[in-house]
């Protein structure tokens, strides 16, 4: 098979690396980026014959109907805001395509575009990354151990390995994407209802074994598609995003502040979007490609054989010295990258434009992970 990935930044190159070196039938990787000399850096450290370069604006719709053309499936690793004119030319083209996601109102819309995707005989998968996206399959895949499901709880959190102040984080993707997640709203279920809380708030204590302390809190998008899933099947459903103690203060100063607003200010005569410089600093004073870690908890409560049940997932990647890999890159491009070659082998559970916990099988998707040394460690116990 053939793939497209869109972007070379950390994410497209992680995508990259699984296409050429863990996934036996991609026969073709084209690698494509605004920025020439991105592509071409992801294709040298590589070092593989399987990988062509394109320049490409993905703005620009009739270019990237051109490129779409001819291949199997196509990931989209650039910035959220283009994913639906992506995959209307995914449609048009016929090429499978997913993405990283991060936007609960972008992936509405994606959505929307069911009845073309079914027409065209193709998979168009929104928020394939990690959170939301692996964790989604996750969900489904403990729900299925259930007779009976009344709860999903979500922890997840990419950490540096030596945190270093006044925030103890490192930049592992985009900085829009994290200042989304930290200011729009989070949406749940709540006593059977979909309802939406803050982010940034219910701030809880968790621990990881050889772990220091740890809080989450509400923070948007991580719930993606999950909560219209599961609407009448269970009680009870959140996301929370894992970070050292002390984050979450830290960082809604910042916001209380107003740091993150799109309003524009006017300081010594120049407009500016707080956001925008707020963004500016983050990439300027925060580390980024440092060693880290990521940690992914869910926690299931339910009725299996008429016992009450809680199973618990665990997960703990870290970077990976043989392949020069961060653990984000290995858990948000490597799912993608699952997902990518399974709408293109015709293994999904149905066409069209649909949620990945709906349309994946999360047994193979697991497996497939496991392959990539990417383990759950599971615990059950009665409630």
């Amino acid at each position: 098979m053939k793939i497209l990935v869109l972007g070379a930044g950390r994410m497209g190159h992680g995508a990259v690396y699984d296409l050429i070196y863990n996934s036996p039938d991609v026969a073709a990787v084209t690698v494509a980026d605004f920025d020439l000399t991105k592509a071409a850096a992801v294709a040298a450290k590589l070092n593989s014959p399987k990988i062509k370069i394109e320049q490409i604006d993905v703005a620009d719709y009739g270019k990237i109907v051109g490129l779409m053309r001819g291949h199997d499936a196509a990931i989209s690793c650039v910035n959220y805001w283009h994913n639906v004119e992506l995959s209307k030319a995914a449609i048009e083209t016929n090429t499978n395509f997913c993405d990283l996601g991060g936007n609960n109102y972008v992936v509405d819309s994606q959505l929307a575009l069911d009845a073309e995707a079914q027409k065209a005989g193709i998979n168009i998968i929104p928020d394939c990354g990690l959170a939301p996206g692996m964790v989604s399959v996750l969900a489904m895949h403990g729900a299925n151990r259930f007779d009976a499901i009344e709860e999903i709880h979500i922890r997840v959190g990419g950490l540096p390995q030596n945190p270093q102040p006044p925030l103890n984080y490192q930049l592992v993707f985009s900085v829009e994407g994290l200042i989304n997640e930290y200011v729009e709203t989070a949406r749940v279920i709540r006593g059977g209802e979909i309802a939406e809380v803050d982010s940034m708030t219910e701030l809880e204590s968790l621990s990881f074994e050889d772990f220091p302390a740890l809080e989450a809190f509400q923070t948007s998008g991580g719930t993606s598609t999950l909560p219209e899933t599961f609407l009448g099947v269970i009680k009870e459903l959140d996301y929370k995003t894992i970070r050292y103690a002390g984050h979450c203060e830290r960082f809604k100063t910042l916001i209380d502040l107003g740091l993150c607003s799109s309003d524009e200010i006017v300081a010594d005569y120049v407009k500016v979007k707080p956001r925008k410089v707020l963004g500016e600093l983050l990439q300027r004073n925060l580390p980024a490609d440092e060693p880290d870690y990521v940690l992914i908890r869910l926690e299931f409560v339910g009725v299996k054989e008429g016992v009450r049940k809680r199973l618990r997932y665990d997960i703990v990647d870290k970077y990976d010295e043989a392949t020069n890999l961060s653990a984000m890159m290995r858990t948000t491009a490597f799912p993608a990258s699952i997902i990518a070659q399974m709408a293109a082998r015709g293994e999904t559970n149905m066409r069209g434009a649909t949620p990945q916990e709906k349309a994946i099988d999360a047994g193979k998707f697991v497996a497939e992970l496991a392959r990539r040394n990417i383990n759950i460690n599971e615990s059950e116990m009665n409630d």
